[in-house]
């Protein structure tokens, strides 16, 4: 989906903001026409537009504003999930959608190395004697040679993969389709076999997109499989996990702990029997916000416009269907 237009106008994008400021857009802003709006103005700034910027990714904005989207060709969201996006409507329209594919890789699998090392060495606990003055030493887990299981087999989880095997861990992955000899993996495991197969890992690391079939994927069952030492690391989706179920192997010490950066509903409610769990890690939903973001979104925004401008075709599209953005080894 190129820039079609021949009567010489500049095209028209419409930018949809959100609580932080719009950063790199001066370049675009020269060869385009710029709409700045919020949620309300959306209906408006969508008539005649050509590109939709979602920079508020979180925004449920667009669905209602739709019919409004008369001449969208190209809508891109400054997010590497979709699915809060793909409302009937998009889905079945000719709109290309791109999404931050590649940008949040490094960010997020350095978070998950930082996730296995607290819960290998320990840090929450050594943070809770310092406060108390204690000087109480023990012995920590290694991460080289640790089995890990990464769900979710995109730029995302292969970024992990190579980060998790520099530090020497054994790492396989789950996918929607298994298959053998993957070049980041090794082996990939059909995501429908995780409850017969997570009980070989020390660490489940979920880094998979939400779709109606990785909705709750990590269920009571799955949990219930893992082993009594391992650890439940999740970047991807809070929906994936059954978190009442979560709360429940935790409490019974099915598991050793968990490190969650995402949750079915967010923030987390005060309510959440995870919040007061010693063994596990709350974060707010931040894996993926590393010093480089704003910076790096902005740059890929830029380039994304000039080759949608120059007519060539856009890197990266969203698979609509299937809720992401397939690789040549995901197992589309």
């Amino acid at each position: 989906m190129t820039f079609s237009d021949r009567s010489g106008r500049k095209p028209i994008v419409t930018v949809l903001m959100g609580d932080r400021p719009v950063v790199g857009l001066e370049r675009v802003g020269a060869l385009a026409e710029i709409r700045e709006t919020d949620a309300a103005g959306l209906p408006a700034a969508l008539r005649g537009a050509d590109v939709l910027y979602l920079w508020d990714f979180f925004s449920g904005a667009l669905e209602p504003a739709w019919n409004h989207a008369d001449s969208l060709q190209w809508l891109h969201v400054a997010a590497a999930g979709v699915d809060k996006l793909l409302f009937p409507g998009l889905i079945e329209s000719p709109v290309t959608v791109t999404n931050a594919h590649g940008v949040f890789d490094r960010p997020m699998a350095e978070y998950v190395l930082g996730a296995m090392l607290f819960s290998a060495k320990g840090f929450g606990q050594t943070r809770d004697q310092q406060h108390n003055r204690v000087w109480g030493r023990r012995t920590t887990r290694n991460i080289a040679g640790a089995r890990v299981l990464i769900v979710g087999t995109g730029s995302i989880g292969r970024c992990t993969s190579r980060l998790l095997r520099a530090a020497g861990a054994d790492v396989d992955g789950a996918g929607r389709v298994g298959r053998s000899a993957d070049p980041d993996f090794g082996i990939v495991h059909a995501s429908s076999d995780l409850a017969g197969i997570v009980g070989a890992y020390d660490y489940v690391v979920l880094v998979a997109p939400l779709t109606p079939q990785t909705d709750g994927i990590i269920s009571a069952d799955v949990l219930a499989a893992m082993a009594p030492t391992s650890v439940l690391i999740n970047v991807g989706r809070g929906r994936l996990v059954d978190e009442a179920a979560l709360a429940r192997v935790l409490d019974d010490g099915g598991i050793a702990g968990a490190v969650l950066d995402t949750f079915a509903v967010e923030p987390l409610p005060p309510t959440s029997l995870l919040w007061g769990m010693k063994q596990v890690l709350i974060s707010p939903h931040m894996a993926s916000d590393a010093d480089s973001w704003l910076e790096d979104l902005a740059l890929q925004f830029e380039s994304n416009f000039l080759t949608w401008q120059s007519g060539e075709p856009l890197p990266h599209p969203v698979d609509k269907a299937l809720g992401y953005v397939p690789t040549s080894d995901s197992g589309k």
